[in-house]
């Protein structure tokens, strides 16, 4: 029987496990596609409404906030079409970011089961949850479509760029996702902080208010470190509110436009794929 002692000089190799990436592009769009389809299939299972609640939780949430906000706070008399705005920024931030990332954070150990057993790219497992998320807001731009035109919005051009804020969320979804996702397979404590910082961005972004309403010098510290704060500003300039301040104008003293959000935005994207690829080779063996 031949043993290892036999070959004294042959080195040990490390055998690394599936990556991020890999295999053909057929292939791999294929199998994002299949998950997603899965996932959005098994979100709502048994549920009364199904699929529907991925247009009802928005609505039942805009409902509340412009409820407490506009009626009992009274809140919002004074910006131009208050509640289109509101619901906009609601399906933004909630139905693309928070949803996704919420989600994703748990989503590959989730999937321990195929993670251990099968060959396939690591990055699909988020990447179909941002996709199933997307689809469904696909329904809620219906929804807010119809919503703006009920409540008098004066449809402009500017709506056709609307695509590019989402696209804009979209990205910033993918890169936080891709970074939760391969954090929690190794701190489990990632999911229940991520949980207090989401909520922590939904106040700290411009959802309820617009940023002029807010202090100069908050506005400066906190609001133009959000990268949220020029996506949400935008769309409110163009959909809602042609005639809101521009965003370059809202910052004052050492920070000036977007410069600070957007290394926040480049920053998180880059470290979110960088440690998802880092990562991925040694996914299954930690789960």
């Amino acid at each position: 029987m031949t043993t290892t002692s036999e070959f004294p000089n042959i080195p040990l190799r490390e055998i690394r496990g599936p990556s991020a990436f890999g295999g053909e592009l057929k292939r791999f769009l294929q199998l994002l596609w299949l998950i997603s389809r899965t996932e959005l299939r098994t979100r709502y299972q048994g549920a009364a409404f199904g699929l529907a609640w991925s247009v009802l939780e928005p609505l039942l949430l805009f409902g509340v906030m412009y409820a407490v906000f506009s009626s009992i706070g009274r809140f919002g008399g004074d910006i131009p079409n208050y509640p289109s705005m509101l619901l906009m920024n609601i399906m933004l931030y909630r139905g693309i970011f928070a949803a996704s990332t919420g989600r994703a954070t748990m989503s590959v150990v989730s999937r321990e089961s195929i993670v251990r057993k099968t060959q396939f790219p690591r990055i699909i497992i988020p990447l179909s949850v941002v996709l199933t998320a997307m689809l469904m807001f696909g329904a809620d731009c219906v929804v807010l479509l119809i919503f703006l035109l009920i409540n008098g919005v004066t449809p402009m051009w500017t709506w056709l760029l609307f695509p590019i804020v989402v696209l804009g969320v979209l990205i910033l979804t993918i890169g936080m996702a891709l970074l939760l996702s391969s954090l929690y397979v190794r701190f489990r404590d990632t999911a229940p902080i991520w949980s207090v910082i989401s909520l922590i961005f939904f106040y700290g972004s411009p959802i309820i208010f617009p940023v002029e309403l807010v202090p100069g010098s908050l506005r400066d510290a906190l609001f133009f470190m959000n990268p949220f704060v020029p996506l949400l500003e935008q769309a409110r300039i163009w959909v809602t509110d042609p005639n809101a301040p521009p965003i370059s104008g809202l910052a004052s003293g050492p920070v000036h436009g977007l410069l600070v959000p957007t290394l926040v935005y480049v920053g998180v994207c880059v470290l979110g794929a960088w440690y998802f690829i880092r990562q991925a080779p040694k996914v299954a063996e930690e789960v």
